[in-house]
């Protein structure tokens, strides 16, 4: 069978995928785009959909920030605005020892010339957080802050690569790259293709790709679980998050209230499934009960979990293969990397463009999982 032939084929269509094909595309380059289901049928399309830059690891903090400068004109980039709504996220504080830690980090960020993270007392908390326990003493803001309906974003990233003119296949599987003489051969379930330049964007499963091309990495295979309850009279505009016990909170404009944080379920990758974990989501609505009393009379509507790729140190793999010319990899999100996703398809297509990018992508590098010979 001829071969399609193309300057890239990105591995993987969630948001990171489709936007690393819409930023190549942007630069002219030809681009297939693979998925093996469709975009969006996992992580990307299944999380709690927050756009923040609040409480990230300093080594993805760059891309945060540039991601937040997209999402703000993300009708200009996608043509569509993806339910983005800028609200803040608030770290809330359950006790005074916990907001010195909070302090503590504020004020390094500062001397790192970052200022997006503020430090608020008791009576800010409470006007940002109207309904939040009395018993909170303060926490952490970043205003400009968020939330975008993700399987929604998703599409409008593949939709408006698409209408670049990538080719997206969907329902393709890889099943093997190898290097033919300039350009890589990959062998999918529906044929092979060629180009030079490959990015791995393939998410839980991306340490497959990886490991044949011989940098194996520690990726763990995880589910986090949300719900989603009755609808209940607006209270809360901010997205609010805990850091002591796992919570991600947000209510939707028809009152609905979304809740996650980091419980999970149990991932069978290769079956596309979850089997959801009834006693950690008790967990997690006892914790909203806690802090908002006003949650009591509310009920539970629906609960469900997505897989994806967990590193061991919590921060994504970004960069070019320590191993194979013309690889590029894109995944291990650890939980988070949906407001990423706009900025790192952009710093993508920007390195296999060019070799270099001008934002920092320093120590997310898939050599540091390298072992010692």
């Amino acid at each position: 069978m001829t071969a399609r032939t193309a300057d890239v084929v990105v591995i993987g269509g969630g948001i990171h995928g489709c936007s690393t094909a819409l930023h190549l595309a942007l630069r002219g380059l030809r681009t297939i785009l693979v998925e093996k289901d469709y975009a969006g049928r996992h992580a990307s399309g299944v999380n709690a959909g927050g756009v923040r830059q609040l409480a990230r690891h300093l080594a993805e903090i760059p891309l945060s920030v540039a991601s937040m400068a997209l999402w703000e004109n993300i009708q200009e980039l996608v043509h569509d605005d993806c339910g983005f709504s800028s609200h803040g996220t608030v770290l809330v504080a359950e006790s005074e020892e916990e907001l010195a830690g909070f302090r503590e980090r504020v004020d390094d960020l500062r001397l790192r010339g970052f200022s997006h993270e503020e430090l608020i007392d008791r009576a800010e908390l409470k006007r940002l957080v109207p309904a939040v326990s009395d018993h909170c003493p303060g926490g952490v803001v970043s205003r400009r802050d968020g939330a975008a309906d993700p399987f929604r974003s998703t599409q409008a990233f593949r939709r408006r690569a698409a209408a670049l003119g990538v080719t997206v296949l969907e329902g393709v599987t890889v099943t093997d790259l190898v290097r033919s003489g300039a350009v890589w051969r990959l062998t999918t379930s529906d044929g092979p293709i060629e180009a030079p330049k490959v990015v791995n964007a393939a998410g839980a499963w991306a340490d497959r790709i990886a490991a044949r091309l011989g940098e194996p990495v520690p990726l763990e295979v995880i589910a986090p679980m949300l719900m989603v309850t009755s609808r209940v009279p607006a209270f809360i505009d901010p997205v609010v998050i805990l850091r002591g016990r796992k919570l991600s909170f947000k209510q939707l404009a028809n009152g609905t209230v979304v809740i996650g944080g980091g419980h999970l379920a149990t991932p069978y990758r290769d079956q596309n499934r979850t089997v959801l974990d009834w006693a950690k989501l008790a967990t997690s609505a006892k914790t909203v009960w806690e802090l908002f009393p006003v949650m009591r009379e509310a009920t539970i509507v629906r609960a469900w979990a997505g897989i994806e790729a967990r590193m061991p140190d919590d921060i994504s793999v970004v960069g070019p293969s320590a191993t194979s010319e013309g690889v590029f990899h894109q995944f291990g999100f650890s939980a988070h990397g949906f407001q990423l996703g706009p900025a790192t398809g952009a710093v993508m297509a920007e390195l296999v463009a060019t070799g270099s990018t001008n934002t920092p992508i320093d120590g997310l590098g898939i050599g540091r999982f390298r072992r010692p010979a």
